[in-house]
Parts: structure tokens; sequence; C-alpha cells
């Protein structure tokens, strides 16, 4: 378990918001609810959970299961530490890169992840003990794991107390985290798990490397209005030569630059509130 800190004995408490906030209580309230449930009817509680989790099944007919595995965890200490890392690391990158970034990299992460896991689960059942389509798992870790690998990215050498015991760079932290996942994909015990966790880092490092800085939807939308700037543009620019042809069959020369605009001869602005005709901040 690891927290940011400024110096060895403080810790610093992110703000509790945005989409930082709604994933720690949607975990927070299925877990709750499920427990509850627990408590009257286990095994109705088993019969929820089922269709939740991530199973070699998710890619047909439970496609769900890729949008649900993050919410439905097991064990109040595991939850707890989990939601408590989103919390700190979370928030973190929420406040630097924005929520539509956070949102965007959140569902990359644990979407693409669990896809990519399911996949290779499927190839390798029959072949690698614990891979398989009877196999399942749940819970927010393989998405720590992911906001890790960015926090350090970002922050690399920013110092985190591990384990309250002693502090060490958010890289190491990261590779530590890596690396034990990897042990246990190799050795065995939860071999999905650790594969599902694994192909989250994977796929929030591939976001990471593609996606702009503000995310994929911001980046799209730019570039979809300079397109758009481009058309509306070169569209001016051909009425603007027919106008042109026009005026010049009247007898008149006019002179446009290159975007269309008109350009006084004698210099003067055109407009009667005096605003510069060369100043664009104002013109459409």
């Amino acid at each position: 378990m690891a927290f940011r800190s400024n110096s060895p004995i403080s810790l610093v408490f992110p703000p509790f918001r945005g989409v930082t906030r709604r994933i720690i209580l949607i975990a927070l309230c299925a877990y709750l609810g499920l427990a509850a449930i627990g408590l009257f009817s286990p095994d109705l509680e088993g019969v929820l959970r089922g269709p939740l989790v991530l199973s070699g099944k998710a890619l047909h007919p439970l496609i769900w299961q890729f949008v649900t595995y993050p919410f439905v965890g097991e064990g109040l200490l595991s939850v707890a530490f989990a939601m408590l890392s989103i919390w700190f690391f979370g928030s973190a990158l929420e406040d630097e890169r924005g929520s539509l970034w956070m949102t965007e990299y959140f569902l990359t992460a644990t979407i693409g992840g669990g896809v990519v896991a399911s996949l290779l689960s499927r190839a390798a059942e029959g072949h690698i003990p614990g891979l398989g389509m009877g196999f399942a798992t749940a819970g927010l870790w393989p998405a720590v794991l992911a906001v890790l690998v960015a926090y350090a990215r970002f922050h690399a050498e920013d110092q985190i107390n591990f384990s309250f015991l002693f502090t060490i760079k958010a890289k190491y932290i990261a590779a530590i985290y890596v690396l034990f996942y990897l042990a246990l994909a190799l050795i065995g015990g939860d071999r999905f798990g650790a594969l599902v966790a694994l192909c989250n880092a994977l796929a929030g490092y591939g976001f990471l490397r593609l996606a702009p800085r503000r995310g994929f939807r911001v980046g799209v939308s730019e570039r979809w209005f300079a397109l758009r700037n481009l058309y509306y543009r070169a569209k001016r620019r051909r009425a603007a030569k027919k106008f042109t042809v026009y005026m010049r069959k009247q007898g008149k020369d006019v002179s446009l630059d290159e975007d269309g605009r008109y350009v006084d001869p004698e210099g003067k602005p055109r407009d009667p509130n005096g605003h510069d005709p060369n100043d664009k901040r104002w013109m459409n």
C-alpha cells in the first residue's frame, strides 16, 4: 500500500470529488449492497455476483462484465485499500489532466485490459493452469495498477509512503507492483486476476502513449473543428474569387486577402467602429 507524501512523516489528503469520487462511491455501494444481501441470503449474493465479475465468458454473451468487474470487490480490507489508492493517485491525476481525461483513462484501462485478458485466457485454456473460461476475477486492484502506472509516468521522482514504513519514488513503487503481478501470473495463485491487472496496466500505458494530453474526445473535437474551419475558409476563398470576377466585369477593382476578406485600397478600416481589418481576433 502506498500514499503520496510531501515529507517522510506527513500524508496529503487530496480533494474527494469528480470522477474519482464517483468511482469510489459506486464501488462502495456495490460492496455494501452485496454484503447486505449476503447477510440474509448468501445464495442470492452468489447469484447476483456471478454475472458481474469478469470471466472468460465475458466476450459473449456477458459483455457488460467489462464495465462491472472493477466495482465488485471481495474482502473489506482489500476493497478499502483499493479505494484509498484510487483516491490518492486518481484524484491527483484528475486535478492535473481533467475529469474527462480521467474518465477516458479509467474506462480504457479497465475495459481494454479486460478484453485483452479474456482473449489471452481463452487462448491459453487447457495449456496454462489457472486460465480459461472457468476462472473469474473482480475488484479495483487492476485499475489501481493502471492509475499507479500513469502517476509514475507523470511524477516519476515523487516520494511515496509505502505501507507507512518507508518512502520510495513513484517509478519504483509502480515497478514493484508490476513485478508482483507478473510473478503472480507466472508462479500461480490468482493467475487470471494477475493477468487482468497486467493487461489493465498495458492498456493504460497505451492510452498514455497515444492519447492527446486532454484525452481522445477533446483531441477528436479539436481535429473536427480544425477540418470544419479549413472547409469554410476554402469556401470563403472560392466565393471571394467569384466576387472579384463579378466586380471586375462591373468595371471595379477590389482587393481581397488570402482568407477572402476585403482590403481597403486606402488602408482604412472597413468597420465604422474603427476595428483593424488585419486584427483577426474580432473577425468571423
